[in-house]
């Protein structure tokens, strides 16, 4: 129960200068106290899939949970409450009061390096997962912050492009989450970096202050997502509450003076410091001192949770019978492909968490009973080359030459460090040297690559001659880190066998780390080339199954960078087809944060796609192909046999500084269905089981609604099969022709498990939005009175049953902002 008394007292003894100042961070990652009065900092925690706490890079151990997509996948809310109450429990290890999360921007297309953080492309199946999390995090008294407000749907020139969306888009396909959110009571929301229609979100003062505050009525606190500010008095007076992170670069000094000038909405400042105090208030820090330290709390519970979460958001797309593998025999399995052995549990970016531990796909067969593993790499998938994983001592200089003793010394885990909201003790992040050193000793001889990338001026020297220059004529060309980094510089070394080489870095910072990341990573890798397709293909044909482990990294699906394309990257498919050629017991297991085109599709036995599923990825992999937990995932994305069947194509990345939505709410199924269904690989909603259902004839409440009306759809389901299973019954609604609407579009679903023989009932409910359409002319949600058709099934495009109903007449809800 939120303390108005205490919040409204409070802030009448306040000063000027104390309003000002809650209204920017006092750090990176926490907000302002006033200790006068008895008001502590609150601090928030990136991310999504875990709680990361105040170290961006290497600090305190955490638990990964699946990303959004794989989570979205799952179909199933309860397990996206779970997964929140667990966040919860995190985030307190982690001694923060907020989470950055969830994220909920649009899979509009393909190509967007985020799209594994968000939970699908339509907005009735983001709004239910994320209210499901949202209510799972704050009923544990952690606060969530639903990101990022809006049009975030790319990252291509994310800090300057302007999302250009007409007002019927936005209602009716990107603002349905964060409306239901807002009136669910979210604490906490983000906006973006990007403009919507020319103005920044960040000083949008119908987007932050006339839709959201006024018309949404939210009570909670808006905040920047990190430097996305970009002004002093247009950001105040549109109401931007709270500006991240802090020391302040546009409110403090440069507000008190804009309010001199008369620039500023005083009832601005105080309604902004209001939020912060609710925020303070709701956090329970008053009452409930922070223990100021993070922890590495590794749960049995919750490492339970995420090895179920793996299989619930695991899609089965195709099984010949091959699966699932009968584990009571004697298996020889061929383990083949980049991402075997090379645990790929999350995507990159702000969602990055430094796990507890990693279980690769490799790790969770070698763990099971009766089984011989023989693995190949076969090829690589890699955007950047990996990191060398030998620990790297570093020390700090806090000058520009490397001169005087150490200020700090520090060892990382692998040949990568990154400086952004770090604090390295009694290190000048704004100017400061390090030298970092490690060792390798390789396992083969051959011609490696080697590469260089910083953020910041960096040379890479090994055995102390000079390899790699990333200092003279470095530039920042936005490769890289955010866009704060330059290409990486690579080059090819000879290395022996056995032998023991000297590496070292030296770096200088070029900014500030509230301007910017400073960073630098060195990759190192022996390419498999040609021999290693061969010895795959070798090993595929002497197995009784191979299981291809293939898909994208934590560089290519990444906050910063857009996807190129949905081919797998490098010699992937080269890889799958050489390997089913030698093996029809081929399973291909796919890890991606969206979908990929598929040329070998109908030469394999199996497809599973598991994109990025947390820490027990190995494990719960292993459980999905070996039968002890059933594929549940359903695809919260259309996947298309090529880029180009895509709506967005034509009018994606932007050009000119604007990227125009001019496919409008045809995004994902809605175009497909409108394109005659061209281009699918798999639809939207597809997935399939180890077990079978029956669908009954469903049933509505009511067939003749009036306006204002709600009715339930029950849908009987049986599993008809000889084991338990888990049934995504989904409900879309057609509406009367006129409008120029979509075919259908999903309103309601209802994800059972049932054994064997078991039968239940699936009921959805639906309301007079899920009839209704955006009509901007009258600035109103219309559901037009006519014959709608209700549609039953288990993807969008397998609709067995239908229920006509109709309306008696017009139902409209007048929205109380117009469009800017």
């Amino acid at each position: 129960m939120t303390d108005e008394l205490w919040i409204e007292e409070t802030l009448a003894k306040l000063t000027l200068e104390e309003k000002v100042s809650l209204l920017s961070g006092a750090n990176f990652w926490e907000t302002v106290a006033i200790e006068r009065l008895g008001v502590p900092a609150v601090k928030v925690s990136d991310g999504p899939n875990g709680a990361r706490g105040g170290v961006t890079e290497n600090g305190p151990t955490a638990a990964v949970f699946p990303s959004g997509i794989a989570l979205g996948a799952s179909w199933n809310p309860e397990l996206l409450k779970e997964v929140g109450k667990a966040l919860a429990e995190e985030a307190r290890t982690k001694d923060s009061n907020v989470l950055l999360a969830p994220t909920v921007n649009m899979h509009r297309g393909p190509l967007n390096g985020r799209n594994f953080e968000c939970y699908s492309e339509d907005p009735h199946l983001t709004t239910e997962m994320a209210l499901a999390y949202i209510g799972g995090l704050q009923s544990q008294g952690i606060g969530a912050t639903i990101k990022h407000f809006i049009g975030n749907e790319s990252e291509y020139e994310r800090m300057t492009m302007s999302s250009d969306i007409d007002i019927r888009t936005l209602r009716e396909i990107y603002l349905p989450p964060f409306e239901a959110a807002v009136k669910a009571g979210i604490w906490a929301l983000m906006c973006s970096y990007n403009r919507l229609n020319g103005t920044f979100t960040s000083e949008h003062k119908w987007l932050l202050h006339d839709l959201l505050k006024v018309e949404y009525g939210f009570d909670g606190l808006v905040m920047s997502d990190w430097t996305a500010v970009k002004s002093v008095a247009e950001s105040m007076n549109a109401g931007l509450d709270l500006e991240m992170p802090g020391p302040a670069l546009y409110r403090g000094k440069k507000l008190l003076e804009a309010i001199d000038r008369g620039e500023i909405d005083l009832d601005m400042v105080t309604d902004g410091a209001r939020r912060v105090l609710r925020l303070v208030d709701r956090s329970g820090v008053r009452r409930v001192a922070r223990v100021k330290e993070e922890r590495s709390v590794d749960l049995p519970a919750h490492r339970a949770l995420i090895r179920r979460a793996v299989a619930e958001g695991s899609v089965l797309l195709k099984n010949n019978g091959v699966l699932p593998l009968d584990g009571k025999k004697p298996l020889k399995l061929a383990v083949i492909g980049p991402n075997a052995a090379a645990a790929r549990i999350m995507g990159g970016g702000s969602a990055r968490v430094n796990a507890h531990y990693r279980v690769s796909p490799l790790q969770g067969l070698l763990a099971r009973d009766n089984v011989e593993v023989l693995y190949e790499e076969g090829c690589t998938n890699h955007l950047l080359l990996p990191v060398v994983t030998s620990p790297m001592t570093t020390h700090f200089y806090n000058n520009e030459d490397f001169s005087g003793p150490a200020v700090f010394t520090r060892q990382y885990p692998g040949s990568d460090a990154k400086w952004f909201g770090s604090h390295e003790p009694g290190v000048n992040l704004d100017v400061f040297t390090a030298r970092s050193s490690f060792e390798v000793t390789p396992e083969r001889s051959g011609r490696y690559e080697l590469g260089l990338a910083n953020a910041g001026l960096a040379r890479l020297y090994v055995d102390d001659v000079l390899t790699i220059d990333g200092w003279d004529g470095w530039a920042p060309t936005g490769a890289t880190y955010y866009h704060f980094g330059g290409d990486e510089r690579q080059v090819e070394i000879e290395l022996e066998e056995g032998r023991t080489y000297h590496f070292h870095v030296d770096y200088r910072s070029t900014t500030g780390v509230m301007d910017g990341i400073q960073a630098f990573r060195v990759g190192l890798s022996l390419p498999p080339g040609e021999a290693g397709l061969r010895r795959a293909k070798r090993v595929a044909a002497s197995a009784d199954v191979a299981i291809v482990f293939v898909g994208r990294t934590p560089e290519w699906d990444s906050e910063g960078r857009d996807l190129p394309g949905i081919d797998l990257p490098r010699a992937q498919d080269e890889l799958i087809a050489r390997v089913a050629a030698a093996n029809p017991q081929c399973i291909v297991v796919l890890q991606t944060g969206g979908p990929v085109a598929m040329p070998w599709k109908d030469d394999v036995a199996a497809i599973l796609q598991s994109w990025y599923p947390g820490q027990e990825l190995g494990h719960g992999v292993a459980d999905v192909l070996f039968g002890d937990a059933e594929p549940g995932g359903r695809l919260p994305q259309t996947f298309p046999a090529v880029l180009s069947a895509n709506p967005t194509v034509g009018n994606y990345p932007g050009e000119n500084g604007h990227v125009a939505y001019r496919e409008g709410v045809f995004i994902g199924y809605r175009h497909y269905d409108r394109s005659g269904g061209e281009g699918v690989l798999y639809p939207f909603g597809f997935g399939l089981s180890y077990t079978t259902f029956e669908l009954g004839e469903p049933k509505a409440s009511s067939t003749t609604i009036r306006p204002g009306d709600r009715f339930t759809v029950t849908t009987p389901v049986r599993n008809a099969g000889k084991r338990a299973g888990k049934a995504v019954v989904q409900v879309y609604v057609s509406p009367p022709p006129g409008h120029d609407r979509p075919l259908k579009e999903l309103r309601g679903f209802s994800a059972l498990t049932l054994s064997a023989g078991e039968a239940a009932e699936a009921d959805v409910t639906l309301g007079m939005r899920s009839l209704a359409y955006f009509d901007a002319g009258r600035n109103a949600w219309r559901a037009p009175a006519g014959d709608y058709t209700i549609l039953i099934g288990t993807s969008s495009v397998d609709l067995p049953h239908s229920i006509p109903v109709t309306l008696e007449s017009d139902w409209e809800e007048v929205c109380a902002v117009a469009a800017p």
